[in-house]
């Protein structure tokens, strides 16, 4: 298998370094964070012309139709800069309405950057089982009425529309009976409360009451929402892995450059043996994450569901338990400014720990992969 980048990926990843380096530096991304609404116009602009809102969007759409590794390559990038615009939200809905099907409109508009979407899945009591969904929707008609509460919604009160999870059957947990809808925002009945999170982004609880919607608003078929939202979720995960990548090796970076330059004793404190040591074993973690992120994109176009849920769950988790070693490592050779505000490293550890929290932290994601077909008879071989 050829794990070489091609050229037209490299210029995609290239065209978002220059912008970066130039326009959404440290202090700028800063000054966004701290606006009143935390992410830039100017620079969500920006990303539509270098062609990122375009590039996971079918052909037919007016996209580039771009894979999973196409993604894998901006992702990096942006975790690379920190960057907290409402991409990551914008693409996994358009990764719904791909697979839900039916509402190429709303995908013509996420290609041309004028739509920003949100997946309002998770709720009070699901933590990381999606498929816990108290939400519901009845028939009225020829629509639906949704009701409900979701919560920790990435970027929602950004989104123009947002993908609801309800049930319209079966148990709480039951994986029969899950529908999903395109709900409008300002749809009456919707209320939206944003705040920032730990990492600098913002995320938003939504509320849905007697939300009246159209046969149209429907995502695929009634019921049978399971399919779609397990497949989007594991794209979704495979994204975080690569923007969890990049963010790993620019703090390293930052990292090796700081033993470089911090003197003790009349020496760079990287001559010291003991760091040195550190650092090669954050090496290694950076290596093994690189590895499995790079392959969890590949398995993400796999047609077996199955391959493609053990390659996804195997990234997250080793990626989790890189996370949490090079961050904290990170911190600590930083010494106490490791931890304040000033510097970029106690920034990337806390995206690196948002990451790790979001679509499946590293244990559930270790279970997944335990109760996935064949583990069983693989382990006692």
């Amino acid at each position: 298998m050829d794990f070489d980048f091609k050229e037209e990926q490299l210029q995609f990843a290239d065209a978002l370094k220059r912008w970066i380096g130039r326009d959404y530096g440290f202090e700028a991304r800063g000054a966004i964070v701290q606006s009143e609404h935390g992410t830039s116009d100017a620079a969500w602009s920006t990303l539509a012309e270098l062609g990122m809102t375009a590039l996971p969007v079918p052909v037919a759409q007016g996209g580039f139709d771009g894979s999973a590794v196409d993604m894998f390559v901006v992702m990096r990038e942006l975790g690379r800069g920190l960057v907290v615009e409402p991409y990551f939200a914008t693409v996994l809905g358009a990764q719904f309405l791909k697979l839900g099907g039916g509402h190429e409109a709303l995908l013509e508009r996420v290609a041309a950057g004028e739509l920003k979407l949100a997946c309002a899945l998770g709720e009070r009591q699901s933590r990381h089982d999606m498929a816990d969904i108290a939400t519901t929707a009845r028939r009225e008609g020829d629509g639906y009425v949704i009701d409900g509460e979701k919560k920790v919604v990435i970027h929602g009160a950004h989104a123009g529309v947002l993908v609801v999870s309800a049930r319209t059957g079966g148990g709480e947990r039951d994986h029969d009976g899950i529908s999903l809808f395109v709900v409008p925002a300002d749809a009456p009945g919707v209320q939206v409360t944003g705040y920032r999170t730990l990492d600098g982004l913002r995320a938003a609880d939504v509320r849905l009451s007697g939300v009246t919607l159209g046969a149209h608003a429907l995502l695929g078929a009634v019921g049978q929402g399971w399919d779609i939202l397990d497949a989007a979720l594991d794209y979704g995960a495979g994204l975080l892995c690569a923007e969890a990548l990049g963010a790993m090796e620019a703090l390293f970076d930052a990292t090796l450059d700081y033993l470089k330059t911090r003197q003790q004793f009349g020496v760079p404190i990287g001559k010291f043996q003991a760091l040195q040591h550190r650092m090669a074993d954050m090496f290694i973690h950076l290596e093994q994450a690189r590895s499995m992120a790079l392959l969890a994109a590949v398995k993400l176009d796999a047609p077996d569901a199955i391959e493609r849920r053990r390659a996804v769950s195997a990234a997250k988790y080793r990626i989790g338990q890189a996370a949490r070693f090079v961050g904290q490592q990170a911190v600590q050779l930083h010494g106490g400014m490791g931890v304040t505000d000033e510097l970029p490293a106690s920034h990337y550890f806390k995206r690196l720990s948002m990451i790790e929290l979001t679509l499946g932290d590293a244990d559930h994601h270790l279970a997944r992969f335990i109760a996935q077909p064949g583990f069983a008879q693989g382990a006692a071989a």
